[in-house]
C-alpha cells in the first residue's frame, strides 16, 4: 500500500532550490546529504511548499515554482532597522565590527523576548542597521527533487512538532 504525503505524515526528501527557475541560481540543495525530513501540514515548512507535494508518495518526483509573495514574501524596504549601539551587550574589549560583519545574519531578540534574525547591512557610530527581513523575501523559488519516504508521524515526533531521526532532530 503506498503511502500518500498528508496532514501529520513525516516526509523525507531531497531537493534542490533554485532562484527562480529550474536553470536560476543554485540557493541551496540536499543532494549528497540527509534528505529534508518534516511533518506534513503542521506549519513547518512553506504553505505553497506542501500543496505541491500533498498526495505525492514514496519515489515520486516534484519540480515545480513558487512565486515570492507565495513564500517569505515581498521584500518590504520598511524592515530595515537601525539598533543602537545602547541595546546590545558588549563585552569589555570586544570590537563591534568584529560580531557585526554586513552580509551575516545575527540573533536577536525583541523586548518582550521574542527571538528573530537580523542580516547586517552596516554598521556606524549611532548603532547597527539591520535587514530584517527574511533572506529569501523577494526570491521567487524553485523546487525540483524527489521523495525519499512518508510514513505517519509518532504521537512524539506529533508532540515536539518535529521529526526524530534521519532528517530530522536528534535527541
Amino acid at each position: 500500500m503506498m503511502i500518500l504525503v498528508d496532514t501529520n505524515m513525516v516526509v523525507l526528501c531531497h531537493y534542490t532550490l533554485r532562484d527562480g527557475s529550474a536553470m536560476g541560481d543554485l540557493i541551496e540543495s540536499t543532494e549528497g546529504g540527509e534528505p529534508l525530513g518534516f511533518i506534513h501540514g503542521i506549519g513547518m515548512m512553506i504553505p505553497a511548499f506542501e500543496a505541491h507535494l500533498q498526495g505525492k508518495t514514496k519515489g515520486d518526483a516534484f519540480a515545480f515554482p513558487i512565486k515570492a509573495a507565495d513564500a517569505y514574501g515581498d521584500y518590504n524596504t520598511e524592515a530595515i532597522e537601525l539598533i543602537p549601539w545602547g541595546a546590545f551587550k558588549l563585552e569589555p574589549g570586544v570590537r563591534p565590527e568584529d560580531i557585526f560583519v554586513p552580509g551575516e545574519q545575527v540573533p536577536l531578540q525583541d523586548p518582550s523576548g521574542e527571538s528573530f534574525m537580523g542580516t547586517v547591512v552596516e554598521t556606524n557610530e549611532e548603532g547597527v542597521l539591520f535587514d530584517l527581513n527574511p533572506p529569501l523575501a523577494g526570491v521567487d523559488l524553485y523546487f525540483s527533487g524527489e521523495i525519499v519516504d512518508v510514513r505517519p508521524a509518532t504521537a512524539e515526533e506529533l508532540a515536539h512538532g518535529h521529526v526524530h531521526g534521519v532528517g530530522g532532530h536528534r535527541h
